[in-house]
């Protein structure tokens, strides 16, 4: 690149990396108030609630670039085109392609980027998140007790307790477990901890009673200063790990398994999504596009381009919503994941015709100015 176009590349970049990170930043804040219950009501540590909001980077960032894109060149463009350094590009002998083409090479770059996040880093990432989750509720120890709730963690067991400390030491537990034969066994204790020991989740019960109820009903009540319940018995499952479509690696959307039901009947969706993380780089450019029609597109106004930027911003999201309605259409019909790429390419066609629409007009010599007729015949 030639230093004006570098030049203008870094004045594109600075708000585009901006823009990208304000927008990320507002989508993983409201992912971040969507997990809170991994810390409030599941009780897992904030590594864990770290771990989720950091793997749900790679898809926000995917969705978010297109429109950082776009709101960054609208910004950078209308501020350099209102201070005539585009103009001074143009009278130095700079074509229409010389100008844009440091904004092309930025939204490039951003689709090659979507392009390598959307086959493998984003896939990679939504399975981490979905093997943590599953992780998560099938950990029966960190939602056997529920503050000031009675649960029913397994078959014919009931646990209460009034609260739990920030030290996870559990205040006032209730426990009732139904035995076979109608035999019963009640547990209350003043304080207790989860823990583990040998390799299994127990309950440790401090300063508290047992009170069994035998077939014949008779009682038997002891007390005790420590006892270990085990909890082992309720972390047997027959619960799998499913993936989901969004989960899935290219090769396993465009070629999935008939020979398993589910994606037997998912195949169509499997279909449209694979073709969709190919398209959807697409959008990076043809954004870009829209936005420098916006600006390029017409003539010189040193008033500015408000009402020519508000058309162009509704168009843009509206070809972003149709590209969205067009995905879920194809889980339906195969032959419309076609209409996938058209949309983008529309996009980017409308938005070239517009900028090359006006050909740059060479700067005219000025005529002289010829001596009126008065000024002739004076000496």
């Amino acid at each position: 690149m030639r230093l004006i176009e570098r030049y203008l590349f870094r004045q594109l970049l600075g708000p585009t990396l901006l823009a990208t990170a304000a927008l990320v930043a507002l989508a993983l804040l409201a992912r971040t108030l969507s997990e809170f219950d991994v810390l409030v009501e599941q009780r897992q540590s904030a590594l864990v609630f770290l771990k989720i909001i950091v793997l749900a980077l790679p898809q926000l960032f995917s969705i978010m670039m297109p429109l950082a894109l776009f709101v960054a060149a609208l910004v950078a463009l209308n501020r350099l085109h209102t201070e005539q350094e585009i103009v001074v590009c143009f009278a130095g002998g700079m074509s229409r392609w010389s100008v844009i083409s440091p904004a092309m090479r930025l939204a490039v770059f951003a689709a090659l980027i979507s392009l390598i996040s959307g086959l493998w880093l984003q896939p990679w990432s939504a399975r981490q998140i979905r093997e943590t989750a599953f992780e998560i509720k099938t950990d029966v120890a960190s939602t056997l007790v529920q503050p000031g709730q009675f649960t029913e963690p397994g078959p014919g067991l009931t646990v209460y307790a009034q609260s739990i400390d920030r030290d996870n030491k559990i205040q006032n537990l209730f426990i009732h477990q139904e035995g076979p034969n109608g035999a019963a066994s009640t547990y209350s204790s003043r304080e207790a901890e989860i823990a583990t020991r040998k390799g299994q989740p127990v309950l440790i019960m401090r300063h508290g009673s047992n009170q069994q109820f035998s077939r014949q009903g008779v009682l038997q009540y002891t007390s005790f200063d420590e006892y270990t319940f085990d909890l082992s018995s309720l972390f047997k499952t027959d619960e799998l790990l499913h993936y989901k479509i969004a989960d899935r690696y290219p090769h396993e959307l465009f070629f999935p398994d008939m020979t398993q039901e589910w994606e037997q009947r998912n195949a169509g969706k499997m279909l449209a999504e694979g073709h969709s993380r190919f398209a959807g780089p697409l959008y990076n450019i043809a954004l870009m596009t829209m936005a420098l029609a916006a600006v390029l597109g017409g003539s010189f106004s040193r008033m500015g381009y408000g009402k020519r930027i508000a058309a162009v911003g509704a168009a843009a999201g509206v070809v972003r919503i149709v590209g969205f309605g067009v995905q879920a259409a194809c889980e339906d019909s195969a032959w419309l994941n076609l209409l996938q790429y058209l949309v983008p390419l529309a996009a980017m066609w409308w938005g070239f015709a517009q900028i090359f629409r006006q050909k740059v007009s060479a700067c005219r010599k000025p005529k002289p100015i010829e001596p009126s007729p008065a000024w002739t015949g004076a000496v």
